[in-house]
């Protein structure tokens, strides 16, 4: 993978809740889409709770104090209750727990508030173990004990097909989501956004629904190794007194320490974000990464003098060492450049894919179509059990890698396209090429609808859903429905102590 890789515009927004303030990117790229709330979440009702409307809905005021219990968790992790039939979200309230809220925003459809006091503290309320957790926001429910994390995300996933189909919910097979045994610890890849305050440099994410720097030493979340990195740059930036990016004045120079870890291998590569390609004392940080890290294998530095929310610019250059650093995933192996996607929670994507694998249900025989196939990873994870495996992408980048992965592991009955689905799924089958199995896992926005209306033309006997976001995931079983039934869901935590929730969908052709 030592190519770069260009980003699938927003479309690719997926996977990546950067503990604290992220960006999500999907399948080649870069992940850099701040962490916002999902406007799904707003107005959202559970069956049987949404306002009559011929019904007066009492409105709240800005600034109204009044009384409130927590029904359930909202998709972004906020607490959701009811006041006089306008739903209300509350960040860090529980469900089951009664407390008295401020509002802090009024809308037509809905309030957003916040907790003045908890007069009934909810049984599975804990102290979160990040000290600025209440400030920085990417961790959403780290005051929720973990294994009642997995059953709130879980209903998450019930939420979304309450809201966004007409299915009979009680008879849907739901399983139980799978969890991490230690979820501390599990990120491989930060990107703390570095600044400066009274001559102190800073590293770390902006706060919650705010442009304020919070300085992050240690993330909870975090592998250790990518923590010391960040830490150990940030005090060679210091020492040497290099320009520090101020993002209100445009003006500095280095914007963005990114430190990505092979948890597998224990590679470890730095990238340096500036807003201009001449990094004065140059050879010197060099030499001094190098001797405070020695573990590092790969320094680079990434241009971006944009004035954008954006992580990444588009031209890199490797200061020392290789392009690229290694991990593995099981029996894989893939090299990560500075930009390539790739998932952030090794551990528990194997559970994943392997989750992946089993909904698919193959027997050696299959012809297995990899959508979204992005480098190639589900459609290699999955290739030993299947008969044949086609991967395709509108990447350039990925589709290279995706064949050198495919060479690389002697896989030699996958093969990958550069294209659209909906554009070769029907060349192929004009061929005499009709695939048994799709499996697809889509950025947040969900699948294409083009997409969608070429599987229910081509009729695969299973399609295979791994999916990032309830919602989406919900409308686009709504629109397979016509011809698909839903066999089971399998939800799957990624990112313990976010409120971001996977799932393994498996439908079958009625």
């Amino acid at each position: 993978m030592k190519k770069e890789q260009q980003m699938k515009k927003e479309q690719h927004n997926k996977k990546e809740p950067q503990a604290k303030n992220v960006q999500h990117s999907k399948k080649g790229l870069q992940n850099n889409t701040q962490h916002k709330k999902d406007p799904q979440s707003k107005g959202q009702y559970k069956k049987g709770q949404q306002p009559n409307r011929g019904q007066q809905t009492a409105k709240l005021e800005l600034k109204q104090t009044f009384p409130l219990t927590i029904k359930r968790l909202g998709i972004n992790g906020e607490g959701v209750g009811y006041f006089k039939r306008q739903v209300v979200f509350v960040p860090g309230a529980l469900p089951g727990e009664e407390i008295v809220a401020e509002a802090t925003k009024v809308h037509p459809k809905f309030a957003e508030a916040k907790i003045k006091k908890i007069r009934k503290q909810s049984e599975h309320r804990i102290k979160p173990l990040c000290p600025v957790f209440d400030q920085c926001g990417g961790c959403q429910l780290q005051h929720l004990g973990y294994d009642q994390q997995l059953n709130e995300k879980r209903d998450i996933v019930i939420q979304a097909l309450e809201r966004h189909t007409k299915l009979k919910i009680d008879e849907l097979d739901i399983r139980p989501t799978i969890g991490m045994e230690n979820p501390w610890g599990y990120r491989n890849k930060s990107q703390f956004q570095v600044g400066e305050k009274d001559g102190k440099v800073l590293a770390g994410l902006y706060g919650l629904n705010s442009h304020n720097l919070i300085n992050i030493e240690q993330c909870a979340v975090q592998h250790p190794s990518t923590t010391k990195a960040t830490e150990v740059v940030k005090g060679i930036l210091q020492d040497l007194k290099i320009p520090i990016y101020n993002e209100k004045k445009h003006k500095g120079l280095v914007r963005t320490i990114v430190a990505r870890t092979g948890v597998q291998t224990g590679e470890l590569q730095i990238v340096l974000i500036t807003t201009k390609k001449e990094l004065p004392k140059k050879d010197i940080i060099i030499q001094e990464i190098k001797k405070r890290l020695p573990e590092v294998n790969s320094i680079v530095q990434n241009i971006n003098g944009e004035k954008t929310s954006v992580i990444f610019g588009s031209e890199t250059a490797t200061l020392e060492g290789s392009d690229f650093i290694q991990e593995t995933l099981g029996d894989l192996q893939f090299e990560l450049s500075a930009r390539t996607f790739f998932q952030l929670n090794p551990e528990q994507t194997v559970k994943l894919y392997n989750e992946a694998k089993a909904a698919a249900r193959l027997t050696g025989k299959e012809k297995l179509v990899d959508a979204y196939c992005g480098v190639g990873t589900i459609g290699l994870w999955m290739a030993d059990e299947a008969g044949e495996v086609r991967g395709m992408d509108v990447i350039p980048e990925s589709i290279e890698d995706a064949k050198k992965n495919a060479d690389k592991h002697g896989v030699k009955h996958a093969k990958f396209y550069l294209g659209k689905a909906e554009e070769l799924l029907p060349k192929w089958l004009k061929e005499g090429w009709r695939p048994d199995v799709i499996v697809v896992d889509p950025p947040r926005t969900g699948c294409d609808e083009e997409f969608l209306k070429t599987v229910l033309k081509i009729k695969p006997k299973t399609f295979v859903y791994v999916s990032c976001n309830p919602s989406t995931l919900a409308k686009d079983i709504m629109t397979l429905g016509s011809q698909y039934k839903v066999e089971y869901i399998q939800p799957v935590d990624m990112f313990p102590h976010t409120s971001q929730i996977e799932s393994v969908t498996r439908l079958e052709l009625k």
